[in-house]
């Protein structure tokens, strides 16, 4: 879950981090209320998105009348697809030095990493690919944890103008406020040194955990979940995984990692996947509207079914499935892979019912039904 920057600051402010003082408003007269209080501030766009400068999100205010005029534009903005619904008001900070730093789930270590760069303020993919050597990176141990001499360590060496200790003393903080908050992501860019020395986080960037949000009920109040298109809304409403892509080809499977490997197999052979659609073990119960939910996105030619039993029989999702397929009688090419628990009744159940063999493997199951999309 993501959250946008307003609900995001005060993570950091929790764990000791500075953040500057900040109002959020929905409309022009509070911001400008909002600037009279604070003096020469920021009206800053409020989505969960980057790239708001860019956009003409984010404008410098020296009264609060302009506080206002700046609000009144921002506001009702689409960037990157998100309606700008509030600003936030935040106070004018005079930056000396400019910096990167996050800590992250890194897939490669299996564990947290914490970063950070001099070059403040840009993209990381940039730093990354244009001045790699000034972005340092430290993998964590996460039963060692990440302290002060971790940080100290991390950016030894560094030219930091003088707030060297400063900022070893904001990462310790932040991977510490990472871990309080079961973050998947979280990032300050730029965490500033002001003309005073001080050390201030200009602006944040907090993915949560999805499943993590049970231990976090109250803040995942604040947080914005992923807009959804109509079927996905569906698909939620059913309980059912259901993502919606651009492709031709539907995919059901039963397992998060089956259906994506399903897609994986599409694409090797030149297809494009039409959605992902995850019944789990639930195809008995569900199979109807999960074929419903795949076979609904315009343009589908052709369907690709791949069951690998194991918790869930083959024999009882298929079962759930031809009922849905006996009530619905779609008319579209489909394939079948079948394998694991159950699957010799399964097989037997879908040569009776449908009169069809499933194809030897999933290779072959997403080849013909690729072939079958390209032939219509």
């Amino acid at each position: 879950m993501n959250f946008e920057e307003y609900a995001a600051k005060p993570r950091l402010a929790e764990a000791g981090i500075a953040v500057p003082k900040s109002v959020l408003a929905g409309d022009p007269d509070t911001a400008a209320v909002a600037a009279q209080q604070i003096g020469p501030c920021v009206v800053k766009a409020q989505v969960p998105t980057g790239k708001r400068g860019k956009a003409g999100g984010i404008k410098l205010a020296e009264t609060p009348a302009e506080a206002r005029d700046h609000a009144a534009a921002i506001l009702g903005m689409e960037i990157a697809g998100h309606e700008v619904a509030q600003v936030l008001v935040e106070e004018k900070s005079a930056i000396a030095r400019e910096f990167y730093a996050a800590v992250l789930n890194d897939p490669v270590s299996k564990g947290p990493m914490v970063m950070f760069s001099t070059e403040g303020g840009m993209d990381i993919e940039e730093i990354a690919a244009e001045t790699p050597e000034k972005l340092r990176q430290q993998a964590v141990d996460i039963r060692r944890g990440f302290g002060l001499a971790d940080a100290e360590a991390l950016i030894a060496g560094l030219d930091l103008s003088g707030a060297e200790s400063g900022v070893a003393d904001a990462l310790e903080k932040l991977y510490r406020a990472y871990r309080e908050n079961d973050a998947e992501l979280l990032e300050i860019n730029p965490l500033i040194v002001t003309a005073d020395g001080a050390v201030v986080a200009l602006d944040c960037k907090f993915v949560m955990d999805d499943s993590a949000i049970k231990r976090h009920e109250a803040l995942a109040t604040q947080g914005s979940p992923d807009k959804l298109t109509e079927l996905e809304a569906r698909g939620e409403a059913s309980g059912i995984k259901y993502i919606e892509l651009d492709g031709d080809v539907a995919v059901l499977a039963n397992g998060a990692g089956l259906t994506m490997t399903t897609m994986d197999v599409v694409r090797f052979h030149g297809g494009n996947p039409a959605n992902f659609c995850e019944i789990g073990g639930e195809a008995y119960t569900k199979g109807k509207a999960a074929l419903e939910l795949v076979l609904a996105k315009p343009g589908i030619k052709a369907l690709v079914v791949n069951f690998c039993g194991a918790f869930a029989r083959c024999d009882v999702m298929m079962e759930g499935l031809l009922n849905a397929w006996a009530e619905i009688q779609p008319e579209i090419p489909v394939s079948f892979s079948i394998a694991g628990t159950g699957d010799q009744e399964a097989i037997r159940m879908l040569k009776e019912k449908l009169g069809r063999d499933p194809l030897p493997n999933m290779s072959e199951a997403c080849k013909a039904a690729v072939l079958a999309a390209r032939e219509r």
